[in-house]
């Protein structure tokens, strides 16, 4: 049996066209849809991002707090460096007189007295000849000695002090006023080991 179109064809077309219309008009809409979806989301995200930025400039504006709140002490800490620095510097070479006065007093033989003494203390000490040993100052001594046996004693005596090198008598001379007695002058070179902790610290610190 054979089927009829009793429409007529403007009708058909105009059918036709409504259908592919409202077909458009459907993904058009899906299309807007997918698209508002995807601006949401990515909105989502930008907002999260901004709040991950927010964080993370209030945790490096504490941490700063906290690096400005130490700074203090690394300042602190720099001044004390400085300030042992001078202290340091001021005691470079620095010799305990008081040690010194016991060393001559244990060496020094019973018939012998010193009548002056002086030392000289070098600040930019300078390398022995010999390169090995550092000498810091001299001390001299005058005195007089009942017996000329007692003069040789006395420099033997004053090489074995620690810190005391190359004794040596410049000048013996007869006691005017003392038959048999003698006058002299001895110096005697002084090397780091004469020196107190603090004044080899002040040394190492000032580059000696």
């Amino acid at each position: 049996m054979s089927r009829v179109n009793l429409l007529p064809t403007e009708i058909k077309k105009g059918q036709q066209v409504r259908r592919r219309t409202l077909l458009i008009a459907v993904i058009g809409g899906a299309v807007i849809g997918v698209i508002i979806v995807l601006w949401l989301l990515q909105s989502m995200r930008l907002g999260q991002v901004n709040d991950d930025i927010e964080a993370q400039n209030q945790t490096n504006q504490s941490l700063q707090t906290q690096i400005n709140d130490l700074q203090k002490y690394a300042d602190l800490q720099s001044e004390a460096q400085q300030e042992q620095t001078l202290l340091d510097a001021a005691y470079t070479n620095e010799v305990a007189y008081s040690g010194v006065l016991v060393d001559v007093s244990k060496v020094i033989p019973s018939d012998t007295y010193l009548t002056s003494f002086s030392s000289t203390i070098d600040t930019a000490a300078a390398p022995s000849p010999d390169s090995t040993t550092t000498f810091v100052g001299t001390m001299t001594f005058a005195g007089s000695s009942l017996k000329f046996e007692s003069l040789s004693i006395w420099l033997t005596r004053l090489e074995q002090v620690e810190g005391w090198a190359n004794p040596w008598m410049s000048n013996i001379s007869a006691a005017p006023d003392t038959p048999g007695a003698y006058t002299f002058d001895t110096s005697v070179d002084l090397t780091q080991d004469a020196l107190t902790q603090r004044g080899k610290a002040g040394e190492a610190a000032s580059g000696g």
